[in-house]
């Protein structure tokens, strides 16, 4: 299916190379004029450092480790017979040896094309391989064979010319080398019976972690992937087209940013049947406010129907195993569905920031960064799967799982001690919105009856023991900041255990809370009236500490703590913004930074 509708896609590119050709940079263009007279080189890079030159469509092949020339465009090895790496050409002759069998295979695909053709450019080309002596040649200062060289004669690329393109494309096509009952496969993609190629003509782009000489979708290169005694890309049977097409359509959608997504390991890839206009990528990288309330609009009013709203939408996610291209999931849906289930998306994790304010909308990256620690890589610490359920929840719809909320409360409890310096402080506040975020989101994907304004800041009138009990810790921890101020508070020592077991250390924080109510009592009434009156409003509606809180209970917990914090902070900001003294009578909830 991926196969089938990356060929259908690559129909729609205004760029699609011709058959057998490829997108490649080219460094140099070594010009000759029409007897085949080196004129000197011809720089296509713009000067910047590492610039492998202007990218123009080639003759492309498929190369392995076995030396495979192309036409008329390759590297100085290939091109010129200048090797790579000239000390190991010197101590090691093997390597030499096959740097002369490379610029043998090219200067022989070339006399073939000239022979076949009959085309002046490329005879011009084959003098100039055949009599200029190419170790005296005159190189640019910057000259590097590793990048890729092509040739101009009397003002034209060769590789260019419609008659050279046809000669590359019945070659190309001409390769196989088949027993009958091959010849007679189905392609999967087409569904055609065809030769199927051995091996596709195209390296898919690299993506992370892959082999950096390109990868491929389909192959077997051992006996435990082979099947039938089909080997290498036989084991799936495509045709050729079909095989360049599903190339060339993945590696435009990996060059756009609009059908790109890139989180962790993993890559998605998102595209349309036909163009509708829909970018949702910056939806899931980096959602604008005015872009996410315009969807909760049109998704809270009804839209009228759209015809683009029925176009099939595709999505998939794309991880590396070494040079090859690992499917981790597909999804085939329509648009107007996608955008159903953003919005319901976006409603899921609408939570009030650290401060009471309204927080901006979280992209995918942003929240999967949440959970691993704050230093840490996202390749080698994230947890398996994250991304690619986040991602699928939001395109599909329904629950988020629970594991997703475990993550979110155990890194909560990693980083629940405050940091002392100023930015790291601000960093250590969003990572705790976000993961509330998701608390929330978990929470609330799996209920039926989703209402945009649910659980998104404090709700006095939610009675959940462990949600009461996450706002009392809340309250407490201010109690205790505006008594002592001290270094490590009761949430750097007690989050953990009262976040699972209340019962066993509530009441020994009630007991010191005691002392610090005392304590204001004397020293600043107005703060004390205001925070015992907290306590009496959550203490009122809970009659007992629950022993221990499950799962779900423990993401009520973190919640209650989350929403009475941020509630605190907007009525100290409120009062503050007001001109209000709130120094003596009301508490201060900003911690001093």
């Amino acid at each position: 299916m991926l196969l089938q509708k990356l060929c259908e896609y690559s129909q729609r590119l205004d760029d699609l190379a011709p058959f057998g050709y490829n997108k490649t940079n080219i460094r140099w263009l070594i010009n000759l004029d029409a007897q085949g007279n080196c004129l000197g080189f011809i720089t296509t890079s713009s000067g910047k450092k590492n610039d492998r030159g202007k990218v123009f469509f080639t003759p492309s092949v498929m190369k392995s480790v076995n030396i495979k020339a192309s036409l008329l465009v390759g590297n100085g090895e290939y091109v010129l017979g200048i090797a790579r790496d000239p000390e190991k050409a010197r101590e090691k002759p093997k390597y030499a040896n096959d740097v002369s069998k490379r610029h043998k295979a090219f200067k022989e695909q070339v006399q073939d094309c000239a022979t076949t053709t009959q085309n002046p450019l490329v005879q011009a080309v084959l003098h100039f391989l055949r009599f200029s002596d190419l170790q005296t040649l005159p190189l640019p200062p910057d000259f590097n064979p590793d990048m890729n060289l092509s040739f101009q004669v009397d003002g034209t690329l060769p590789i260019d010319l419609s008659e050279i393109r046809s000669y590359w494309a019945r070659l190309q096509g001409g390769e196989q080398s088949l027993d009958s009952e091959a010849a007679s496969s189905q392609c999967l993609a087409c569904g055609t019976f065809c030769i199927p190629t051995e091996r596709f003509p195209i390296k898919f782009r690299v993506i992370g972690g892959g082999q950096s000489s390109g990868m491929t979708l389909v192959s077997a290169n051992a006996s435990a992937f082979e099947s039938y005694g089909l080997k290498a890309s036989l084991i799936a049977p495509v045709c050729r087209d079909c095989a360049e097409n599903s190339a060339k359509a993945y590696n435009a959608l990996l060059e756009k940013e609009d059908s790109r997504l890139n989180i962790g390991p993993l890559v998605y890839l998102f595209w349309t049947r036909r163009e509708t206009g829909f970018n949702i990528a910056s939806l899931f990288s980096q959602p604008q406010p005015e872009q996410v309330k315009e969807l909760l609009r049109s998704a809270t009013r009804g839209r009228l129907y759209d015809a683009l709203d029925a176009e099939a939408f595709y999505a998939t996610a794309l991880s590396a195993s070494g040079a090859r291209v690992v499917v981790r999931d597909w999804l085939e849906i329509t648009v107007g569905e996608v955008k159903d289930h953003l919005a319901r998306w976006f409603i899921l994790q609408r939570i009030v920031d650290w401060d009471g304010s309204d927080s901006s909308p979280y992209g995918l990256f942003t929240l999967t960064r949440s959970l691993i620690p704050q230093k840490g890589d996202m390749q080698r610490d994230m947890p398996p799967n994250v991304p690619r359920v986040l991602l699928k929840v939001a395109l599909q719809g329904g629950p988020l799982p629970a594991w997703i909320m475990f993550q979110s409360i155990k890194r909560n409890r990693a980083e629940q001690k405050r940091p002392d310096r100023p930015d790291q402080i601000a960093i250590w506040r969003r990572r705790w919105s976000i993961r509330a975020a998701l608390i929330k989101m978990v929470l609330l994907s799996q209920q039926s009856n989703l209402q945009e304004d649910a659980m998104v800041q404090m709700d006095e009138g939610n009675l959940h023991p462990a949600y009461l009990c996450g706002r009392l810790l809340a309250v407490l921890e201010q109690v205790q900041f505006l008594a002592v101020s001290p270094k490590a508070t009761l949430i750097d020592r007690f989050y953990g255990t009262a976040s699972t077991a209340p019962a066993s250390v509530f009441p020994r924080l009630l007991r010191g809370a005691q002392a610090h109510l005392g304590k204001l009592r004397k020293e600043r009434f107005g703060a004390y009236v205001n925070l015992q009156t907290r306590l009496e409003a959550v203490m009122g509606s809970l009659s007992s500490f629950p022993m221990v809180l499950t799962l779900e209970e423990q993401g009520w917990f973190s919640l209650g703590y989350y929403h009475q914090r941020a509630w605190d902070r907007s009525q100290a900001k409120a009062r503050k913004e007001a001109g209000k003294v709130v120094a003596e009578n009301d508490a201060i909830t900003e911690e001093k930074d």
